[in-house]
């Protein structure tokens, strides 16, 4: 969609389920089951939208989904499907190739998110995006090089450490901008350096909001996944977000929801719905 002088495009890198009482912490399966139904495994299904933002001069991606290292045993645990659309074939809707890319945003480095950066070729691992700059949170990366037994389980190396050995990687120590018209914010939460990406332009402000509401599901204050590190981190981030987002009429993309990309938060009456873009 056009959105002021950029283009923004929701793309895709497939699908995969996670478990639906870790996705929704303290919230009770009778509740959230009215949003989502999940399978004999008690898993949802998850969608998986890197975020292409077209400035005319550059092409970024925000994220890239779960790409294609994982072996058989943790495909079939997420139920990982890209058979359909991966984010190659996304990209080639767009008429681009990763090759295209000249910037590339980390919201954080969960495998989910970042397992698109690096590629297997001849046996060798490089970035996916041979021409692309990665841009990834100092801390974020700190936390991800020495994971505890706590996110072990979340951040696979072979998805990042390949970016510093092929010089390819530019660290932020702050909120900033990466380019005009596009910046980064911290709000912690769901790892204690996670970021969302603001995209203004036109006097308009849209917001990748990343795993901060991974899905229009998670609408609610309290309804806060139970993978969060710091979930009270991340109540306190989502206030502040969705009172800003209803305030200046954000459009967000909700980067795990299976069906619905983008939209408008909307408040009536102290209800909250998305107005789907």
């Amino acid at each position: 969609m056009t959105f002021g002088e950029f283009e923004l495009v929701s793309l895709s890198d497939g699908t995969f389920r996670l478990d639906g009482g870790a996705m929704f912490g303290v919230v009770p399966k009778v509740l959230w089951q009215r949003r989502t139904t999940p399978d004999e495994k008690n898993r949802i299904p998850m969608g998986m939208r890197p975020q292409l933002i077209r400035t005319g001069s550059q092409n970024v991606i925000i994220d890239a989904g779960i790409g294609d290292k994982l072996g058989p045993k943790e495909t079939e645990i997420y139920g990982v499907d890209r058979g359909t659309m991966h984010l190659d074939l996304s990209l080639a809707a767009a008429g681009l190739t990763a090759r295209d890319i000249d910037v590339v945003i980390a919201s954080h480095l969960h495998f989910d998110h970042a397992g698109g950066f690096t590629a297997l070729v001849d046996n060798v691992l490089v970035p996916r995006f041979p021409r692309a700059t990665y841009y990834i949170r100092r801390g974020e990366w700190e936390d991800a090089t020495h994971p505890n037994e706590r996110n072990r389980g979340s951040y696979l190396q072979d998805n990042y450490l390949p970016l510093a050995e092929a010089g390819v990687l530019q660290l932020v120590d702050e909120d900033r901008m990466i380019m005009p018209g596009v910046r980064v914010r911290r709000t912690g939460g769901h790892t204690m350096h996670h970021q969302i990406v603001l995209i203004e332009s036109g006097g308009r402000t849209a917001a990748f909001a990343a795993d901060l509401m991974p899905t229009t599901a998670h609408l609610p204050d309290a309804w806060i996944m139970g993978y969060d590190l710091y979930p009270l981190d991340t109540l306190s981030a989502k206030q502040q977000f969705v009172k800003q987002a209803i305030e200046k009429d954000m459009l967000v993309f909700f980067q795990h929801d299976p069906a619905i990309a983008a939209g408008y938060i909307r408040e009536q009456n102290g209800k909250r719905n998305v107005e789907v873009a």
